[in-house]
C-alpha cells in the first residue's frame, strides 16, 4: 500500500489529549507530526511509543543553533526512530551540513528537512527581520541552500511549490503546511492552498492540523481530504 501524503499535526497540550485522536487513526492512512508543545509536555518516550505503534513520525522541532549543537540534536532525534525531522535553513550552510552528517551516521536514517520561511509570516513580518521583498524569493534561495548541503527537502508554503519544482531536483521533497480544505478557516496561516491544489502543484506531503483535529468528527474530515486527493 502506498503510504499517505497526509501528515496530521498533533498540536495538543499533552499526550492524553493526543491519544483521543490517535486511538482512531490507522498508521497506514496517515503520518503524524509532533511539534514543540507536545514534545515538551510528553517527551521522547511518547515519540518512541508512536513509532512502536507503526506511525511515521515527523519530529517538528525546527533545530536552529550552532552546527555542533544541531548535529547532536539531530543524532538524538534519529535514535528515536522518527521518519522525518527538521532544522531551520536560516541556520546557514555549515549548520545544514553538520545536521546532514549527523543523520547520515544514524542507524535509522530519517528524512532531513529544512524550514524555509514560516507560513504564518507575511510581508510586514519579513521586513521586520530584514527580509524585504517577496517570500517566494527567500524560500527559493533557502531551498537551494538546503539542496546544496545535502538536505532531503524543505518545508514551504503551497504557494511556493510550483516555483521550487522548476528549480530543484525531482526527488527533493516538498512538505507543505498551510493546507486548508475548501471553505475551512485560514487560522494563522497566510499562504494557503487546498490539498488537491497543493498536490497538483507538486507537493509531496501535506501537513494538516486543525481542519482535521478540531472537527466534530476528525475521521470524517480525514476521509473527505482523502477523497479529494483521490478524485
Amino acid at each position: 500500500m502506498t503510504k499517505s501524503r497526509i501528515i496530521i499535526a498533533l498540536d495538543y497540550p499533552d499526550a492524553g489529549a493526543a491519544e483521543v485522536l490517535l486511538a482512531r487513526l490507522e498508521p497506514a492512512r496517515c503520518r503524524v507530526k509532533v511539534g514543540k508543545e507536545l514534545f515538551t509536555a510528553a517527551g521522547p518516550r511518547f515519540v518512541e511509543k508512536l513509532v512502536a505503534r507503526g506511525f511515521d513520525v515527523f519530529l517538528d522541532l525546527k533545530f536552529h543553533d550552532i552546527p555542533n549543537t544541531v548535529a547532536g540534536a539531530c543524532q538524538a532525534a534519529a535514535k528515536l526512530g522518527v521518519w522525518m525531522l527538521n532544522v531551520h535553513a536560516l541556520g546557514g550552510g555549515r549548520m545544514l551540513a553538520a545536521a546532514r552528517e549527523a543523520v547520515d551516521r544514524a542507524e535509522h536514517r530519517p528524512l532531513l528537512i529544512a524550514v524555509t520561511i514560516l507560513t504564518s509570516m507575511g510581508p510586514e513580518e519579513l521586513e521586520q527581520i530584514g527580509l524585504a521583498g517577496e517570500a517566494r524569493e527567500h524560500v527559493a534561495r533557502l531551498a537551494r541552500l538546503a539542496q546544496d548541503n545535502g538536505i532531503d527537502g524543505v518545508v514551504c508554503s503551497p504557494r511556493e511549490v510550483a516555483l521550487l519544482r522548476q528549480q530543484l531536483q525531482p526527488d527533493f521533497k516538498l512538505v507543505t503546511p498551510g493546507i486548508r480544505p475548501r471553505g475551512a478557516d485560514a487560522g494563522d496561516q497566510t499562504r494557503i492552498m487546498t490539498p488537491a491544489e497543493a498536490v497538483a502543484a507538486g507537493s509531496d506531503y501535506l501537513v494538516i492540523g486543525r481542519p482535521i483535529t478540531q472537527q466534530p468528527d476528525p475521521m470524517a474530515a480525514l476521509e473527505a481530504i482523502e477523497k479529494d486527493l483521490a478524485g
